[in-house]
């Protein structure tokens, strides 16, 4: 295993073929794992993980509150919630007002993870259509974590992408292929 333990994957309008694609081609023994951050429909809660599942190289599964994380396993935030990374490798679940008008916050995760993991963590945003992810982006930078954002001419909506991108000195802009590429030689 190289020096990082955790990636964050972020998104939001545009982003869902984009993740299933990173899925389809994520290494399986990395012995890293994955926490992803989806704006979805609040009242949607069946079939998305099934959907991501039936692409996934790696088990996708929902956390629940003070669920440890695991290597080589994707956790997908259930709708509705905002998920915090701890101190001590496990999630906790939070209903507190939305953040950016989402819930859940790509923020809130993206700055917990860059708390609990600081260098040895990785942040990706993909397409979206709100300002959520450029903040936590930040803080993984300023942890000193690895920072990478889905090339905005390839988004379908680039207005997260660009907040990142004006909010924080990125390390990567990067096309999703490339992105599929930087994790799979992470091993």
């Amino acid at each position: 295993m190289g020096p990082y333990q955790h990636i964050v994957i972020g998104g939001s309008a545009g982003s869902f073929q984009s993740i299933t694609q990173i899925l389809a081609e994520l290494p399986k023994n990395t012995g890293l794992s994955f926490s992803l951050v989806l704006h979805r429909l609040k009242h949607v809660r069946s079939g998305f993980v099934e959907a991501l599942s039936l692409r996934s190289t790696l088990p996708v599964i929902e956390p629940e509150d003070k669920q440890y994380i695991r290597p080589n396993t994707v956790y997908l935030t259930p709708a509705n919630y905002h998920l915090y990374i701890e101190l001590g490798n496990y999630f906790s679940l939070s209903t507190e007002e939305s953040v950016n008008h989402s819930r859940p916050s790509i923020d809130i995760t993206f700055s917990s993870a860059a708390y609990s993991y600081k260098e040895k963590l990785v942040g990706i945003l993909l397409s979206g259509a709100n300002r959520d992810g450029a903040m936590g982006m930040k803080d993984i930078k300023e942890a000193g974590g690895f920072t990478i954002v889905q090339d905005p001419d390839e988004c379908q909506v680039k207005t997260m992408t660009s907040a990142a991108i004006e909010t924080t000195q990125i390390d990567k802009i990067l096309k999703i292929e490339e992105i599929i590429r930087f994790i799979s030689q992470m091993k």
